[in-house]
């Protein structure tokens, strides 16, 4: 994929000639009734832009498929305070751009292969033969390879791939150390239920094409299609003790640890409330460091209000910001930069 400037980067009246992933597409008509536009939400891997194109745009609705990648041409705006995009140009990919939807998913900063070893190497320090033998049975396969690529959210922490198993790894961590501190708790129990306990999150989610809600996901929710999997798991292991199962299915149950945040039920075992408290630093400290990144820019000194904590979050003035984008866009001429075959491509539907 070509360098292209970041979403996040671009200012007021700068030009934009961008691949993005599309994310919606809708034909809207204005307010007063007369005139009907093109409305797109757009996105790269850290941020996301509506669009508006206000003519030419009949051609394209046939062929802008959300969940693929389009081509756009067009110039930044801002209305109400909020930036956009007014479309001048725009395209679905085609193969020869060698773009692909997974491009323009964030994911995460720590390396894949370092994280999956470093899960491997936890599992196999876990002592206890029938936990042992269920991880192996669960970790294994098509549900393995979904549990290391899927987010651990749609948006609020942890939301991009690979996210899953960074929040578990951290959730492990800060389990053992409690475990550490305090000799009472059953450790090879809690790293179980910590590496279990948003396993459900494998079928709850989508993210081949951006991050949803799956069908399944959204009629049973990630609690109970883990507490499913683990019950028909330890049904293949007879002589996996009844007690140890019910411990296990606890933390998995009441990890959300109250009954307004859809916990089944509430922490009601030592480790389960370790396991409560692991998972919301865990979540709450990423999404804190993810919401302070996106509008760290050097001179705000307040993040916008976030309905979700009912607060703004203060940014340091030495608060590092990661570099989201190296080069300028693409060149201003549009024969020369990919659209001069626009006009060929109206049966040309968006790469998946």
């Amino acid at each position: 994929m070509q360098n292209q400037k970041a979403l996040s980067k671009l200012v007021k009246g700068e030009s934009v000639l961008h691949f993005l992933l599309l994310k919606r597409c809708e034909l809207k008509t204005s307010s007063t009734g007369q005139k009907q536009y093109l409305f797109l939400e757009v996105g790269d891997q850290h941020s996301s832009l509506v669009a508006f194109m206000w003519s030419n745009y009949e051609e394209h609705l046939r062929y802008l498929t959300p969940g693929g990648v389009i081509k756009i041409a067009g110039t930044i705006e801002e209305y109400k305070g909020q930036f956009n995009i007014r479309v001048s140009r725009i395209r679905a990919a085609v193969p020869s751009d060698e773009v692909s939807p997974e491009d323009f998913i964030a994911k995460s900063k720590r390396d894949l292969s370092v994280m999956e070893e470093e899960l491997q190497n936890r599992i196999g320090r876990i002592e206890n033969p029938f936990l042992r033998d269920l991880m192996r049975l669960i970790l294994c396969g098509e549900a393995y390879q979904k549990f290391i690529r899927v987010p651990a959210g749609k948006s609020w922490h942890h939301a991009y791939l690979y996210g899953l198993l960074e929040h578990t790894l951290e959730i492990v961590r800060i389990c053992d150390l409690m475990c550490d501190i305090h000799a009472e708790a059953k450790r090879d129990l809690l790293v179980c239920g910590a590496i279990l306990h948003d396993f459900g999150k494998i079928e709850e989610l989508t993210f081949e094409q951006g991050f949803d809600y799956s069908e399944k996901g959204k009629l049973l929710g990630h609690i109970v299609i883990a507490a499913m999997m683990v019950s028909e798991k330890t049904a293949m292991l007879p002589e996996f003790p009844e007690s140890l199962k019910s411990q296990l299915l606890h933390l998995i149950l009441s990890h959300q640890g109250k009954l307004e945040f859809a916990s089944p039920v509430t922490p009601k075992t030592l480790e389960s409330i370790i396991l409560y408290q692991a998972d919301e630093l865990s979540a709450k400290t990423n999404a804190y460091k993810s919401a302070i990144l996106a509008e760290s820019n050097g001179t705000a000194r307040w993040t916008k209000f976030l309905p979700l904590i009912a607060s703004s979050l203060y940014i340091p003035e030495d608060f590092e910001k990661e570099n989201l984008g190296k080069t300028e866009p693409e060149k201003d001429d549009l024969e020369d930069a990919g659209f001069q075959d626009l006009d060929a491509l109206p049966g040309q539907r968006v790469l998946d």
